[in-house]
């Protein structure tokens, strides 16, 4: 159905009439001086002008041109039916470490080997384009933690801002406490059961001001589950020196949360993570709805536009004629 933003701008509709009754009130009568040309003026006059006295075929043109304008101006608009979004209830978010370390060549593909950046963003993206249904936001991390994309049903825009994500853009260093922290802060008021976190790095905690485990249990409390994913081909400690991946940490957050630990040393490994979020169960939410929404206004724009073309020829042609009538009297 047809539907208008701003109806009240109807009232419009009768201002020129308004304008015309107000205009005849104040007319007063003037002294005037006779001429024998006035009859040759008053010619002139009413070919040059819109004769609207004399043509009504003009006056209907302008009525509905203006009437066509005020509508365009309430911003008329088709509404569709509503249409259900059907949505799995699940809230995911992505934590991607962008250090320095993840430039480190040891991800196997084939004969060659990739980077971890490569490698974590060709599986990131093709796993959030899986997550059709779902919410999914992107959190990105080195030195300092921020949210790239929040949660949204727009799959392709986080899939692009993935592809797009910089190694070093965030610092060198890894901050996975405050990558926890502020998942925590953005997951804490959807609804209880559909909160995950996947944390995706490749070294320890070196620059966080938010201690890992404190935040896993925060994490905890506000039931996000969180699962970690080590990229690495080497083991490691809490000693472990830049570039590799503190399995013990890891495993401890994934733990405390429900949550569990995945090692990648390849891609085909690190897909591995799909079928634990094909086990999760998505929670029941309430339906949204959706009606399609189109613009109309350029029909009464367009009415408008053709109706002033109309009003110009109407207005020029009698010009025309009387110029060339004008000619053919001069040659005789």
């Amino acid at each position: 159905m047809i539907e208008l933003a701003y109806p009240w701008l109807l009232l419009l509709a009768p201002l020129p009439l308004i304008m015309r009754l107000l205009h005849a009130s104040n007319r007063y009568e003037e002294a005037a001086l006779e001429a024998p040309f006035a009859s040759r003026w008053r010619q002139l006059a009413g070919t040059a002008s819109l004769g609207l006295q004399s043509s009504p075929l003009k006056l209907i043109a302008l009525i509905l041109m203006w009437l066509s304008l005020v509508t365009a101006a309430t911003r008329p608009q088709w509404v569709g039916e509503p249409i259900e979004l059907a949505n799995s209830g699940r809230d995911l978010l992505l934590a991607i470490d962008l250090s320095g370390s993840m430039q480190i060549e040891d991800m196997q593909v084939g004969n060659s080997l990739v980077s971890r950046i490569t490698a974590v963003k060709a599986i990131a993206a093709d796993f959030t384009s899986r997550r059709t249904g779902d919410r999914v936001g992107l959190i990105l991390f080195g030195t300092r933690a921020y949210v790239q994309a929040p949660l949204t049903f727009d799959i392709k825009t986080v899939e692009k801002f993935i592809e797009e994500a910089q190694l070093g853009f965030a610092g060198e260093d890894t901050a996975i406490g405050d990558a926890l922290g502020l998942a925590v802060k953005r997951l804490r008021e959807r609804p209880a059961d559909s909160r995950v976190l996947i944390l995706l790095t490749d070294g320890q905690d070196t620059a966080s001001t938010v201690d890992p485990m404190e935040a896993a249990a925060l994490a905890s409390e506000m039931n996000v589950r969180i699962y970690t994913i080590g990229i690495s081909r080497r083991l490691g400690t809490t000693s472990n020196t830049s570039g590799e991946v503190d399995e013990a940490l890891l495993t401890a957050i994934a733990q405390a949360t429900g949550g569990r630990y995945f090692r990648a040393r390849t891609p085909q490994e690190l897909q591995g993570i799909y079928q634990v979020l094909d086990e999760l169960e998505p929670v029941e939410q309430e339906k949204s709805t959706f009606r399609p929404i189109e613009s109309m206004t350029w029909v009464p724009t367009s009415v408008a536009f053709w109706l002033a073309l109309l009003l110009i020829a109407l207005r020029t042609w009698p010009q025309l004629s009387f110029r060339s009538n004008t000619k053919e009297q001069q040659h005789d």
